[in-house]
């Protein structure tokens, strides 16, 4: 995956010096063995290292601004194995800039019954030492993840693993450059937004580029280099005779690939990780991108149509956060509907742009008049997405901040579309049709959407807190009259938040 990088995790381990130096060693020792299994773990993307033992306010302090400055960082797991009095992590957690986890555990699984005592019950006094250190991230107002449970437990290092996701994805952002060819779709008011906004707020940036700026790195692509890319098709794809070598439209498929090879300089020379585009401005192109931006998408560039930066960034971000496991992510919009009494669905698609990661078997790559833009017949990958799981995301600037909308999906079979010459996904919303797509528009919901079955819930769950923004869920428990009233009390606390925290 394109710029994936692969910082580690802190843990952090907190107690003080009341012990004496005996009890702190076994500390120290229990907090270095339980880092060590997390390290190990197959469950856990990200390398966790064992920081420090942290029992003064210098030491916290100290450990905090390295996290800062440290940009191979990305979180922190915090335990108090003891008892840290809170007073003591005031100044630290005031100026840590990294998100963390509060792991509350505790090094023995089991209690031996027959021997402990008081020595025993002062070693191991995470029960209490936790909650002190819950009360002062409460009163400090700030935004973290709290995974309860034995640190060998599966699900606890699940939970833990989710949220590392997160904040690798959260660090992938910070700092990264998205390009932006041509404006947005004419008149379309969800792909707007404010990128300043978005800089302060999120970490990444987003910047405009003239197409012919792109089209002097298409031009200038070498023809040998797209004879290799056009065989490489070939052993991938299901390609149509018409484009294979020596057929009638072979050079249609040359320059899908003359498009691929020279969007992929210009994002690789730039090091951006996403980019978008608009059919509306091609100047100097003979085809909207098709094929080139949907394999760049699978091999991890974000991606956003009709200029819809946001999009693009989120669609990196789940990438990010999928990266390793079973499923794909891609680009997505909820095209039309099938309204049938005996089942609602969705079918998803776009002009051209869905992610091969997402396909159900290989991928056909096909040729078609588009319609819209008034250019050549671009080249596409044709295929179904597979049943299963999933869920749609969108990020949307409502002016006052940014929100997370969130749609738990059911995938099916999709039905024979012999016509529809496009990449494609049918699903079925939970908890319903009606609630899901009411709940979506009253959240203001993109019809853009970054669509995975790889990402969890949970995760954006974990990102939409590290980011400090909003996060709206429609699952399987979602009410409309209560998912108003979120709505509704959302407004309030995000306006009133700033000031809360004091």
């Amino acid at each position: 995956m394109k710029h994936l990088s692969h910082p580690e995790i802190w843990f952090v381990c907190g107690s003080q010096h009341l012990y004496g130096p005996g009890p702190l060693k076994q500390v120290a020792a229990h907090a270095q063995a339980v880092a060590a299994a997390l390290a190990a773990s197959k469950r856990l993307p990200l390398r966790t290292v064992c920081k420090a033992l942290l029992t003064t306010p210098d030491e916290i302090t100290n450990v905090m601004l390295a996290a800062n400055t440290d940009a191979n960082c990305a979180g922190l797991i915090l335990w108090m194995h003891t008892f840290s009095p809170a007073k003591m992590w005031i100044r630290g957690l005031n100026l840590v800039r990294k998100p963390f986890l509060h792991l509350h555990t505790q090094f023995n699984r089991d209690l031996p019954w027959g021997t402990i005592d008081m020595d025993f019950m002062n070693l191991n006094q995470a029960a209490h030492g936790d909650r002190e250190a819950g009360f002062i991230h409460t009163r400090m107002r700030l935004g973290r993840k709290v995974v309860v449970g034995h640190w060998a437990d599966p699900e606890v290092q699940d939970r833990i693993g989710a949220w590392m996701r997160a904040a690798r994805a959260w660090h992938d952002w910070q700092g990264a450059k998205f390009a932006r060819f041509g404006d947005n779709m004419r008149q379309v008011a969800v792909t707007e937004g404010d990128k300043v906004s978005a800089e302060m707020k999120l970490g990444f940036a987003t910047n405009g580029y003239g197409v012919g700026d792109l089209v002097a790195k298409v031009d200038a692509v070498k023809d040998s280099a797209i004879t290799a890319l056009c065989a490489e098709y070939e052993q991938a794809y299901k390609v149509v005779p018409a484009l294979k070598k020596g057929g009638a439209r072979h050079d249609e498929l040359r320059y899908s690939a003359r498009l691929e090879l020279g969007l992929e300089g210009f994002l690789a020379e730039g090091g951006f990780k996403g980019f978008t585009d608009t059919f509306e401005d091609l100047h100097g192109l003979r085809q909207l991108p098709g094929m080139a931006t949907q394999r760049l998408m699978a091999a991890g560039y974000g991606f956003g149509g009709e200029g819809d930066w946001k999009t693009a960034a989120l669609v990196r971000a789940m990438k990010v956060m999928g990266a390793g496991l079973e499923g794909g992510t891609s680009f997505m919009e909820d095209y039309t509907y099938h309204l049938a009494p005996r089942g609602h669905q969705v079918l998803g698609a776009h002009m051209l742009e869905i992610c091969p990661s997402i396909a159900a078997g290989r991928p056909a790559a096909e040729i078609h008049p588009l319609g819209i833009g008034g250019k050549e017949d671009p080249v596409r990958l044709v295929f179904d997405a597979p049943a299963g799981p999933a869920l749609n995301a969108s990020l949307v600037d409502l002016g006052n901040r940014f929100r997370l909308v969130v749609n738990e999906v059911t995938a099916v079979k999709p039905p024979k579309l012999p016509k529809l010459p496009v990449a494609r996904a049918v699903w079925e919303c939970s908890p319903d049709f009606k609630t899901a797509c009411a709940a979506w528009i009253l959240a203001g919901g993109a019809h853009h959407t970054g669509y995975s079955y790889a990402v969890t819930a949970e995760m954006l769950e974990d990102f939409a807190t590290i980011a400090g923004i909003e996060l709206v869920a429609i699952t399987a428990g979602t009410r409309l009259a209560d998912f108003k009233q979120t709505l509704r009390n959302n407004e309030v606390y995000y306006h009133l938040a700033q000031g809360i925290r004091a």
